[in-house]
This record gives structure tokens, sequence and C-alpha cells, in this order.
């Protein structure tokens, strides 16, 4: 049973063919013969397919993935500084923190705070070789903790002061509609069941963006991966609306009650916009680690948090950010649910859970 789609969702099965019409289309779509005007033919298409799916109406840097995105969006944006939210993925963080990048602020229910988004804005002095002052990073959807920030309310404070917003949409595409006042959003198709190894930075302008690359209109360094690009157009075209039927979820309401009832905390409970595909729970008593560890055991795959920090050992930066006491966090886990999820899955979830609370 695997209840870890946050880190990554099984290949759709729609994605999966599509990837093999494109092991077909083996030439570089930069190549100007036949073969490579076939290549290209298909990628462009695909790209339309994206743009369609998302409901976007600017560009699409095709990627390597959300990492790759968000190394363009920062490190090639038209704006003098950078700040980003301290919930935001260790991607991300990874990308910035060396170039001095602000750290904006978060209330304890995971909401980013107004005030420090201001100062951060407001202290970026205008440079003139740069349009813009700063660029502000932040998350749609927490992959931590299922929590969705006021993109609307960020992006005002964020444009009313010259600055771009990059929000990341990795948690989010193919599941909510991305947000349309964002300047540029992050997207990986392996958290909806595309393949791995394959994204997109949406871009409200290409002017926002300095062109440092031979590929993708002069944006990107690299030969496009058409396989993966085909198969994360399939894949988002097969997002449903819900992404997942709400009454799969249902068993984790009266989990949550259960939950509260043996000195657990339900962090859902905390959050200020909390959304229904991923849930961190506290056990009473029990580490996470060992959560984890009687999960695999029992046959269900769950983690700790972020799949690229989890096994660092180290506090969660998102819980810490919240202000979620040390050993509330330490019991953390987290479970996330995707596209191929049932009901009978997230019954024998609960059940697992509430016999590892009960010892």
């Amino acid at each position: 049973m695997y209840l870890d789609h946050a880190a990554t969702t099984p290949l759709r099965p729609e994605a999966r063919a599509a990837m093999e019409e494109g092991f077909s289309l083996w030439a570089n779509p930069s190549s100007p013969h036949a073969e490579g005007r076939k290549a290209r033919a298909a990628l462009e298409d695909a790209r339309e397919r994206v743009k369609r799916a998302l409901g976007w109406e600017g560009e699409v840097i095709l990627t390597s993935g959300a990492s790759e995105a968000a190394a363009l969006a920062f490190g090639e944006s038209q704006a003098m500084y950078e700040a980003v939210s301290k919930v935001e993925h260790d991607a991300l963080w990874s990308e910035v923190e060396y170039r001095g990048a602000s750290a904006i602020e978060v209330a304890i229910d995971g909401s980013i705070d107004f005030t420090s988004i201001e100062k951060a804005v407001v202290a970026a002095e205008p440079y003139i070789d740069f349009p813009y002052t700063v660029a502000v990073g932040a998350q749609h959807i927490n992959s931590e903790t299922g929590n969705r920030q006021d993109i609307g309310s960020i992006a005002s404070l964020v444009h009313g002061n010259d600055g771009l917003l990059v929000v990341d949409c990795s948690q989010s595409a193919g599941k909510f509609a991305i947000p349309k006042l964002a300047d540029m959003a992050i997207v990986s198709a392996h958290k909806f069941g595309g393949p791995i190894g394959v994204g997109a930075l949406l871009v409200r302008d290409f002017s926002i963006l300095h062109p440092r690359g031979g590929q993708e209109r002069g944006y990107r360094r690299g030969t496009e991966n058409l396989p993966g690009v085909l198969g994360m157009a399939a894949a988002l075209e097969a997002c449903g609306e819900p992404y997942v039927d709400p009454g799969i979820l249902e068993p984790l309401d009266q989990l949550a009650q259960e939950c509260r009832d043996l000195g657990g905390t339900w962090l859902p409970d905390r959050l200020s916009d909390p959304t229904p595909y991923i849930r961190a729970i506290a056990m009473p008593k029990m580490s996470g680690s060992a959560q984890v560890m009687r999960f695999d055991m029992a046959g269900i795959s769950v983690s700790q948090g972020s799949a690229c920090s989890s096994g660092t050992m180290k506090t969660s930066h998102v819980l810490q950010a919240m202000q979620v006491e040390p050993d509330v966090a330490d019991r953390t886990i987290r479970a996330s649910f995707g596209w191929n999820t049932t009901r009978e899955e997230v019954e024998r979830f609960c059940e697992v859970w509430l016999e590892l609370a009960k010892q």
C-alpha cells in the first residue's frame, strides 16, 4: 500500500502509453531534418496540451523537474533581490539561500505572514539594471502539511511593490487551478502521475527572465526529454475533477476524532487552509521514525515529510517555522494520497494507525 504520493505518485497508464510513443520519436527536436521536425512537432503539441490542461495563458519552459524550474525562476529572473517563505521545499531554499535571500516568516497556522512579505519587498530598493525589485517564492500547497497559501493576497503585496511572484505548484498542479496571478509557476510531472525527470516553468512573459540557453526559446540548456514531456501532458489530461473522489478519504474524518481523543495531534486542525491530499498526524507517544518503520512492516508506505529531507533525521523546518512543539514535530508523519488510492487502503491506514497509537 503506497500512501506517499506527495513524494512521487505512480505513473499513470496514459502517461506510460504516451512515453512509449515518444520513444519512437528518437530524433533531437532541434535538428532541422525531417526526423527532427517530426520530434519538434510532437514536442510543441505536447507543450500546448500542457498549457491547456493547466489553464495557463503565458509561456511554458520545459525542464527536468521542479528543481531546475526553481533554478531558472530565481537564477535568471529580472529581479534584484530574492525573498522566500520559511516553509518552502528544500530544493527551492538550496537554490536561493547561498545568494542571501530574505526569509519570510509564517504564522502558527502555516500561512505566510503578510507583514513579513511587506518588509521584504519594501526593503528591496530598485536598481537601474533590474526592472523588478524582488522575486518572492511561495508554495501554493505545502508538501509536508497540505496547507494552501492565499496567493491572491500575496500577489497584491508583491506586485504593488514592483516584485515578481514565483509560486511552487509542485503539489497543486493537476489537483487545483494554477494561480493566474503568479508571474512564474513551478510544475513537477511525477507529483500527478507523470514520469520522474520532467517538469515545467510556467512564465507570464519571457521578458521577466534572462535568456541563458540554447533550447526552449533560448531560456534553457539541454535537449528536451520528449518521451517525458509527452507523458507529462497525458498525465495532466488524465487528472480528474476532483483529483481524488472525496468518498475515498472519508475514513480520515473518523480517524481525526479518534486521534484527538487519544491525545494525538491532527495538524490540519491548526492550518489556515488545509487541503485533502496531504495529512500530517502526530501520534501520542511514538516517534515519527518508529512509525514509518512500523507502517512499513505492515506493508504501508508513509513518510516523515519531504522525501528530499526525511532521511536526514533533522526536525522539519516547516514545522519549526510554524512553531509546532518539538515533541509534536518529532511524532509527526505524513500520509498523502493520489490518483490510484482506494478507500480500502485509507481504511487500512486508519486501522494500523489506531493499533499503533493504542499500544
